[in-house]
């Protein structure tokens, strides 16, 4: 039976309909039956798939794109107040929804999974959506990235289960109350909008207060922030919860024994809370990776899955576009993209990409994302690129920031520098110079990385269509 669509999401108008978060919520509306209309800055395959399902997409930003009888007018963060959309919709009264308050309405009546952490969330969530649909669950989930093609990213299904990834970035995930939730990890990101590593606490804390009463709470056993947050949970009287830890460490509730790289596959062993052991495939490199697995076991085993058949349905999970997406081979040289733009997720998937990479070099072409993010933690993007062969650094990625005078890429070629990488010079020409510098770079065996998350993700193509000329 499909759920009921909200009134006032009836006839929705998306703001940024092609973002990853706002075109799967887009997705799940125009699959029950309402009436969606959005506009992005740029059309994408994102764009075509919403039309190829009934959703009218414009492009470009519009006052005369609202139609008429429209319901609410749905926005991301990343929506300045002055986008000519937003300001005819509040002159015309049209109610404004936060994409958290959306997707909050439509996990309304269903037993929901969220997952949170500042690394790992889309990749986790991929993973036990991908395993409960093996399993003949028909989950319905909204991810942060296109499991394996455009679109991609969000589905209703008929089941009862709702597995969604939940954002700290902007407190919204504090608009959800799952039966299950899932913290990865704890660290201060964001800086735009936290100030310090205590407003990150907090915030997840608001999070977690609001599972439902006698839901389970599954996070990391291993990650320093992650056991703060556990001890000062433990130390509340005001939470019925049960708290579930997953990691290596001795004390973890399921603790995992062993992760046996074997290429860009990995096999991980862990063991349960009843104290049997079991074994499954993760079909992406890396220990991390093996982790985020060993959490989606174990929230869908908190939501009642058996553990051993959702094992080894974790096992048909073959990847998330963006981390660590394989994207082509040419010339000998394998090219690879990773969203990782955190000085944590970088180094843990470079960490990855050399065990996978053998007598290759592992060759980067790094784009920081947004320039908050660049002032406060370029030094550690500079160190984390140190773990790679060679690097090449581009112009800093501004999404939703304006300049901020002295934070330039510089920063973080400065201390890659410092901790011994070889950096390799930024082309004149920008990102249009990029194939050819790493065809100047690249031999045979060697492994490139396109890294960040912003429209870094175009250069693979390119950089295979130069690699196979001669």
């Amino acid at each position: 039976m499909t759920p009921a669509i909200p009134p006032a999401m009836e006839r929705p108008h998306f703001i940024g309909i092609g973002g990853a978060g706002m075109s799967g919520i887009a997705k799940i509306l125009t699959q029950r039956g309402a009436l969606v209309a959005g506009s992005d800055f740029r059309d994408s395959a994102t764009a075509a798939a919403l039309r190829d399902l009934g959703a009218t997409v414009r492009i470009g930003h519009d006052a005369a794109h609202l139609a008429d009888g429209t319901s609410c007018v749905v926005i991301s963060s990343a929506i300045r107040a002055d986008n000519p959309e937003l300001a005819a919709a509040r002159l015309q009264g049209i109610p404004v929804v936060h994409r958290s308050e959306a997707l909050a309405a439509l996990m309304t009546g269903s037993r929901s999974i969220a997952v949170a952490g500042t690394h790992g969330k889309t990749t986790t969530t991929s993973m036990l959506a991908v395993a409960l649909g093996t399993l003949g669950l028909h989950p319905s989930y909204a991810i942060g990235g296109d499991l394996d093609g455009p679109g991609s990213n969000a589905h209703h299904g008929k089941g009862e289960l709702f597995v969604a990834e939940a954002d700290e970035s902007d407190r919204s995930f504090h608009r959800y109350t799952p039966e299950v939730a899932v913290i990865l990890n704890v660290e201060l990101d964001h800086h735009a909008n936290y100030a310090s590593l205590e407003e990150i606490y907090e915030s997840f804390e608001i999070f977690t207060a609001a599972v439902r009463p006698g839901g389970t709470l599954i996070v990391n056993a291993d990650q320093d922030g992650a056991r703060v947050l556990t001890a000062r949970l433990r130390a509340r009287e005001d939470l019925d919860l049960r708290i579930v830890t997953y990691g290596e460490s001795a004390d973890a509730d399921v603790r995992v024994l062993d992760v046996r790289p074997n290429g860009l596959t990995s096999t991980v062993t862990v063991r349960l809370a009843d104290g049997s052991e079991l074994s499954f495939g993760v079909s992406v490199p890396g220990r991390h990776y093996a982790h985020n697995a060993v959490a989606a076991l174990a929230a869908g085993t908190a939501a009642g899955v058996p553990a051993a058949g959702l094992a080894q349905a974790l096992g048909s999970y073959t990847g998330v576009g963006r981390r660590l997406q394989l994207k082509g081979e040419a010339a000998g040289v394998q090219v690879i993209d990773s969203y990782a733009h955190h000085p944590t997720e970088m180094s843990a998937d470079l960490e990855a990409i050399r065990g996978a990479a053998g007598d290759g070099r592992v060759l980067v072409v790094f784009q920081p994302h947004l320039f908050s993010r660049t002032r406060e933690l370029g030094t550690e993007m500079g160190q984390a690129l140190a773990l790679a062969d060679g690097c090449l650094v581009l112009d800093i990625y501004p999404a939703r920031e304006d300049p901020i005078p002295g934070v330039t890429s510089a920063l973080i070629t400065d201390a890659a520098t410092a901790h011994g990488a070889t950096v390799h010079p930024a082309p004149e020409a920008g990102k249009d110079g990029v194939p050819e510098a790493v065809a100047g770079m690249a031999r045979p065996g060697d492994l490139v990385l396109t890294m960040g998350a912003g429209d870094v993700t175009e250069l693979g193509p390119k950089i295979l269509d130069r690699l196979a000329r001669p």
